[in-house]
């Protein structure tokens, strides 16, 4: 499997579980080859199953909504399902059949080898951070196994109760920031210098706000990630898509 298209084509005929017994289309996923930003959902549901794509539903509309609020479209970004094919009555997804679709999931993460991941609920999350609770881990950036996971709560949940879909929206506030912070740390190093050089006489405006950008970040629990210095305060009441040149200095 040497592309994605390749990937969904093997999906598509893929009988390794018995999921496939029962459904109508198989959903691989859909995306740009380069997109930088992944979302890890769960697995389809009854709409998805009907037209082989993923959050199509309501629970899609929803990420739509999202996106569009962080000034992003469907198009931009890659979106999978744990589970390739719905489970009966979209009862959740057993080990067995999360085990069968793992290998083409793992294959879309090395082909994409994307900025961000963002797990979409618990079983998602739980692929990288295994024995927590999402509402515990959600909104917190981590780096595992060399990779940038930010878990969030499932859309379903956002359409169940108002108080999680205004979680849903909060953590989906910070992914604008959180990019444009991979990025720079993705710059070669001489880059980087010259990043800091520009940034280096930058005093930013007294707030009384103490949380930054920065908060969102697990430094304790990232595996390898390299020491980043302190940056300025960002107040979060004043959160722009395209921040001021001086509150680039972000390491």
């Amino acid at each position: 499997m040497d592309t994605l298209a390749e990937v969904a084509r093997v999906v598509n005929a893929c009988t390794d579980c018995q999921l496939h017994v029962g459904r109508t289309n198989a959903v691989p996923g859909e995306g740009p080859d380069g997109a930088e930003l992944l979302f890890i959902g769960e697995g389809p549901g009854f709409h998805e199953d009907r037209q082989g794509r993923p959050f199509v539903g309501p629970a899609g509309n929803l990420l739509e909504d999202l996106l569009q609020s962080i000034g992003m479209t469907r198009d931009q970004v890659y979106i999978a399902n744990m589970v390739k094919c719905r489970p009966p009555d979209n009862r959740d997804p057993v080990p067995n059949e999360i085990a069968a679709c793992s290998k083409y999931l793992d294959r879309q993460i090395e082909l994409l080898d994307p900025l961000l991941i963002v797990t979409l609920g618990r079983f998602s999350t739980a692929r990288f951070i295994p024995g927590q609770s999402i509402s515990k881990v959600r909104g917190r950036l981590r780096r595992i196994d060399g990779r940038h996971i930010f878990p969030i709560m499932h859309p379903a949940a956002g359409l169940r109760r108002q108080e999680m879909r205004a979680a849903i929206e909060e953590d989906f506030a910070k992914i604008p920031g959180l990019m444009d912070v991979l990025r720079i740390q993705s710059e070669p190093a001489s880059e980087n210098a010259q990043i800091r050089e520009a940034a280096a006489s930058f005093q930013p405006a007294p707030s009384d706000q103490t949380r930054s950008l920065w908060d969102v970040l697990a430094p304790s629990e990232q595996e390898d990630a390299a020491p980043l210095p302190e940056p300025p305060t960002i107040d979060e009441t004043e959160r722009p898509n395209d921040p001021p040149p001086g509150q680039q200095r972000l390491f």
